[in-house]
């Protein structure tokens, strides 16, 4: 079939693909499906999506089997993949103009590119950078749109990848292009201010767009393109562009915000990324943000999420730890008393004082909008007010700004509260306002105020009688100050005045911290209320809130919760039930289940029917609570169960998401791995891999460090069982290695991997490094000593003497060997031992020698005191499996010297003799001390 009758057939099909009805809909998707691995299929999609005269949703759907195609079929290794010919043919097809109309679709096609890049960008594909910059330069405002859409997914994408090898590409790029990118940004920022003070709205909005396009690419350059950026980021400091922008009048507002808004983004990336770089913008970057914040020179122009981003930007500065000297001045580092000296001379006693001023007077002010809103809906608002993003960036800036300049800024707070001494008029609403603003900056800073206010005296003299104004309009004031106290309880609070604040309590149902044995006697009361206030609230979220409490509180008195939980333990299981339409509020009685599981009124098998009963909870992101449960109900499980094993099956889609529980899922497939590791692997490791391989292609150094943890655990658990569930991800290990990745603890992690695996597999090591030796043309012999060279030279990035220990053994396993490459790196395992040595062998107080002090014999149960928790199930599990880890059960000073022998009985006396003149003079003298007992 030629490529015109080709295109006909694959046209109609995607047509009828597009169809509501589902009999012809059904047909057409399953003849796409089987397209997708024929030769040619590609070329036509592309033919289809490229001509403008045809239907758009058919060209939609082209453009979509094209970048699905992409994913499965473009890399060499993949089934079916595409030949080198189609590839090269696409590839010049992708980039011959940029001329799509559609937005929709010229984003797709920009995001198609950008995934064939980073496969086959710079090698295999050098051209397309220089056609995207040329294109960019052009004159027609449509190709100069779509071909800077897609530089800029192309440099999004390329900045992602995190091989070493591939960072150094993308900065090798980001070398050539930065000037050019920082002057288009320019242009575009420019055009933009003419066509605007011109009033030609439309063709501003289009300057906008590429304004906008050009800073996102500036953005990525500037954050991941330089190892040590330029000291002449011209983006950094052409902030009159902004503050131009910022003060424009114009119709695309909403677009002009994003913009302004990217602008602050750079800066704090850059700020957080190369902080040292950063350096010489502090001034002006203070003084940008501190005028639009705390000057009259941003009223009436900046909005909300600007003055966010302004406020990170200060406390971004304030608390940065590289601007800091260090205790002792001479051990400080010249940037940071440069940058010190910057900060010391801006931040002068008037502006300090403003700052605090502003903060407390005017950012922390209740609203009118968050007023009416409490006294349209009090639950509502109670539960909605710390979603206000200024609010908590506020509190968050003066926190830090406080702790780093309290000599200057106590004063001011303590008489902005000598000022508001004796109830309020409830008349003055304004009054009720600044005293509820002054008493939340007070228990904000309560830790810094230790010393300047006695809270005593300040509880009994005045707040307690605030407490007690009934006034409607007081409520305020009320509220305040029983939050007040709570913040003051840890900090300072005799115990003699609990017993009148525990009165205070059961009126107002606030939630102090406790001190049990002053509060036993109120408990019976306060969790009789707590527990009929669940009931009476109709508010979804305000029921949350009060579960938290009951949770606290059984947290806090333990076992003397048992007498008064009864009527919750029946009441839970109703609650369960009408609250199944509300995920949240279900975590929430999870979390509560847990602590009346820690207390011994609710068995472990109990509450693993309430998880195994609420899989669809998985499916959604949820909060911190939902994922908690399941680890604990692991950790305290003596043994798996059909019950525990099933509940992993929708752990994939958290793992798929990228959020803040992401750790916590992390912990509960650990815990998987110590509980039953040969159960859990045969059933999950297959989707576990895959979602793991997916995560690693776009996640932060912390979070590789997670996965990696838990390939790390399996090994540990179960070398064997281990390696060979996870073969698919130690290749990337083994790269890692020997390309020498730069992020020191990625790089230990990757180092405790590969020495489990060679330590306790070495058949598989052997097979991976004959796999890795294969697929980079190079001899066994000739790679296993660049493995060796990287380890060595990389040892300080091992911090933890667990890791250091299994280093020295696993190296040691080559020996005895006559292996020519491993006796040219003999001298280097001699001295990642002999610094193994040094961190793990301590005196021994009976006997005065030298032991091995991670060796551990047998197992004890710990003997506690009243106050401690016992240890989980989980806790036992890692303490036996410790008994059988080499590192805990091998004598490190043994294992060098058995080591050490075997190869002198296979090379001779003379030959050991010539081995051993190759390790320095002085690591030999301190190995034989470690060894003279032996």
């Amino acid at each position: 079939m030629n490529m015109d009758s080709a295109r006909s057939v694959v046209l109609q099909t995607l047509t009828q693909a597009t169809s509501q009805d589902t009999a012809v809909l059904k047909p057409a998707e399953e003849q796409l499906r089987q397209w997708e691995t024929q030769p040619g299929f590609y070329s036509v999609l592309l033919t289809i999506f490229n001509n403008h005269m045809l239907d758009v949703n058919v060209r939609w759907l082209a453009v979509l089997y094209f970048k699905n195609g992409i994913d499965r079929y473009w890399r060499r290794v993949a089934p079916h993949a595409l030949s080198e010919e189609e590839k090269t043919s696409l590839r010049a097809g992708l980039i011959t103009n940029f001329n799509e109309p559609v937005n929709q679709i010229a984003t797709q096609i920009a995001v198609l590119i950008a995934k064939v890049a980073r496969l086959d960008c710079p090698r295999q594909w050098p051209e397309l950078i220089p056609i995207l910059l040329e294109s960019v330069k052009g004159q027609d405002g449509l190709q100069q749109h779509r071909a800077l859409l897609t530089f800029y997914h192309v440099t999004k994408t390329l900045a992602s990848k995190r091989l070493a090898q591939d960072r150094r590409l993308f900065q090798d790029l980001a070398s050539g292009i930065y000037s050019f990118a920082c002057s288009l940004w320019s242009h575009h920022t420019d055009c933009f201010l003419q066509q605007i003070y011109a009033r030609d709205e439309a063709a501003a909005l289009g300057s906008l767009e590429r304004t906008l396009l050009s800073l996102k690419v500036l953005r990525k350059l500037t954050v991941h393109g330089f190892q040590e950026p330029q000291q002449n980021m011209e983006v950094m400091v052409s902030k009159y562009k902004v503050q131009n922008m910022i003060g424009a009048d114009s119709t695309c507002r909403e677009k002009l915000e994003k913009t302004i808004i990217l602008y602050t983004k750079v800066l704090l990336d850059f700020l957080e990324c190369h902080p040292c770089a950063f350096i010489p913008l502090i001034q002006r970057s203070l003084e940008f943000a501190v005028s639009y914040v705390f000057t009259p020179a941003g009223e009436g122009v900046t909005f909300e999420r600007f003055i966010v981003q302004c406020m990170n930007l200060i406390k971004m500065i304030v608390k940065n730890a590289a601007y800091k000297p260090a205790k002792n001045i001479d051990d400080s580092k010249p940037e940071s008393l440069e940058a010190h000296r910057i900060k010391t001379a801006f931040f002068t006693h008037p502006t300090l004082t403003e700052i605090g001023r502003r903060l407390v007077s005017h950012y922390f002010l209740l609203t009118e909008e968050e007023l009416a809103m409490w006294e349209e809906d009090p639950e509502s608002f109670g539960n909605t007010w710390q979603h206000f993003e200024l609010k908590i960036c506020t509190e968050v800036l003066f926190l830090d700004i406080f702790h780093n300049y309290s000599q200057t800024l106590t004063p001011v707070l303590l008489e902005m509260v000598e000022n508001l001494q004796g109830p309020t008029n409830v008349e003055d609403p304004v009054q009720l306002l600044i005293k509820d603003a002054v008493y939340n900056a007070v228990g904000l800073a309560a830790y810094e105020l230790f010393d300047n206010v006695d809270f005593d005296q300040w509880f009994k003299n005045q707040l307690l009688g605030e407490l007690q104004v009934s006034h409607h309009r007081y409520k305020l004031i009320r509220r305040r100050v029983i939050w007040l106290i709570g913040q003051w309880i840890p900090v300072k609070f005799k115990s003699d005045l609990r017993p009148i604040l525990y009165k205070v309590i059961l009126n107002l149902m606030q939630d102090p911290d406790l001190v049990v044995k002053q509060f036993l006697p109120y408990l019976e009361s306060i969790f009789g209320l707590l527990f009929q206030l669940l009931q009476q609230v109709t508010e979804c979220d305000t029921k949350m809130q009060v579960l938290h409490v009951i949770s606290c509180v059984i947290e806090r008195v333990n076992i003397q919760i048992r007498p008064y939980v009864g009527c919750l333990v029946q009441y839970l299981p109703l609650l369960w039930k009408q609250s199944e339409e509300h995920n949240m509020l279900r975590c929430a009685i999870l979390t509560t289940l847990i602590h009346l599981v820690q207390v011994g009124r609710l068995l472990v098998l109990e509450l693993s029917v309430f998880l195994f009963f609420a899989p669809h909870l998985f499916c959604f992101p949820p909060p911190s609570s939902l994922p908690r449960c399941r680890l604990v109900t692991l950790e305290n499980s003596p043994a798996i169960t059909p019950e525990l094993l099933r509940l992993f099956q929708n752990m994939s889609a958290l793992l798929e998401m990228s959020s803040e529980n992401l750790r916590t899922c992390f912990q509960i497939v650990n815990a998987y791995l110590y509980l039953s590791a040969s159960d859990f692997l045969q059933n999950y490791a297959e989707s576990l891999c895959r979602s793991f391989c997916d995560l690693l292609k776009d996640i932060t150094n912390e979070g590789q460090v997670q996965v990696l943890k838990v390939v790390e655990i399996a090994l540990k658990v179960s070398p064997i069982l281990g390696a060979h569930m996870f073969q698919s991800l130690l290749p990337a290990v083994f790269r890692g290695i020997v390309d020498g990745e730069r992020y020191p603890v990625v790089m230990s992690t990757y180092l405790g991997i590969m020495g489990r695996v060679m330590l306790q597999n070495s058949s598989f090591f052997s097979s991976l490094l004959g796999q890795m030796a294969s697929e980079s043309s190079q001899e066994m012999d000739q790679l296993l000593g660049s493995v060796i060279e990287m380890w060595v030279d990389r040892m300080d990035n091992i911090t933890q003497p667990e890791r250091r220990k299994l280093s020295s053994l696993a190296l040691l396993s080559l020996l005895p060997s006559d292996n020519n490459v491993i006796q040219d790196k003999f001298c280097g395992i001699i001295n990642v031992s002999v610094e193994a040595l040094h961190d793990i062998m301590t005196e021994d107080s009976e006997t005065g020698t030298l032991k091995d002090c991670m060796l551990m014999s047998h197992f004890e149960e710990p003997k506690l005191s009243d106050d401690e928790e016992p240890p989980t199930e989980q806790d036992k599990r890692k303490k036996l499996l410790a008994l059988e880890d080499p590192v805990h059960s091998v004598s490190l000073q043994q294992y060098v010297y058995e080591k050490l022998k075997a190869q002198q009985a296979l090379l001779g006396d003379q030959g050991f003799g010539v081995l051993m003149e190759s390790v320095d003079t002085e690591l030999v003298r301190q190995l034989q001390e470690f060894l003279q007992v032996t």
